[in-house]
């Protein structure tokens, strides 16, 4: 089980580049999440890389984990995540 610093979270948040899915921030970690329905998980990783959803915290000194998740449609069920 992870523990979860005190720390914010986003969903849908605007950045200049485009609209990113969700951004957790804790103390340590900023992940960053695309989620994608009934495509793959590297079409949603590939998204966060070439739309910069990173780029807004280069210069933060926390580790950044870019996270792409796609969701079945026909299952209801994750069916693929990937994380860089």
């Amino acid at each position: 089980m992870m523990k979860c610093e005190a720390g914010s979270r986003r969903w849908s948040k605007q950045q200049s580049e485009g609209r990113v899915d969700c951004v957790v921030e804790t103390l340590n970690y900023i992940y960053i999440f695309e989620f994608k329905r009934d495509g793959s998980a590297e079409e949603a990783l590939k998204q966060i890389e070439d739309m910069g959803y990173a780029r807004e915290y280069a210069a933060d000194g926390r580790k950044i984990y870019q996270i792409g998740c796609n969701f079945s449609s026909k299952t209801g069920t994750i069916d693929g995540w990937k994380v860089k």
